[in-house]
């Protein structure tokens, strides 16, 4: 495949999707993330490449790297979402589509996390249709770079 991959990023605690609070997050885990990303993205060419970090640094190396690397950013930034102008500012220095995707609809709970700064950058956002909304990004992503 001669197609740059598309990044899904996750930040703090999402190495633990299906165990914590599943209530909230459901039981999948970022390995059934991954593989309907793949799924999704491979009936149109594309392949993904996901990535986990708890540490803000990480994340903004992994967007640094994703520069020369990848066509396009999926990212749920976690809690990061709310606070960091880091990941802001190394989004900002990314070229392609870049989606925010949420598991959860942050609009429903706390105040605090009302507010994304990731947002400032995104294409779109997905918030509130569970692990799924990561496939909804990924193909969002594939028809916008299909032409």
């Amino acid at each position: 495949m001669s197609r740059k991959p598309i990044f899904i990023l996750n930040g703090p605690n999402l190495n633990l999707l299906g165990k914590r609070q599943p209530e909230i997050y459901g039981h999948d885990t970022l390995d059934d993330v991954e593989r309907a990303c793949a799924a999704v993205a491979a009936e149109k060419g594309f392949e993904v490449q996901l990535f986990q970090s708890n540490y803000e640094g990480g994340l903004v190396e992994l967007i640094h790297r994703a520069r020369d690397e990848a066509c396009a950013i999926v990212i749920n930034p976690g809690a990061y979402t709310h606070t960091s102008v880091a990941i802001l500012d190394a989004l900002n220095t990314f070229e392609g589509p870049v989606f925010e995707c949420h598991i959860s609809n942050v609009h429903k709970r706390e105040s605090f996390r009302h507010h994304s700064y990731v947002s400032l950058r995104a294409d779109g956002v997905m918030a509130g249709f569970g692990v799924e909304g990561y496939a909804l990004c990924v193909r969002r992503v594939c028809s916008l770079l299909a032409g």
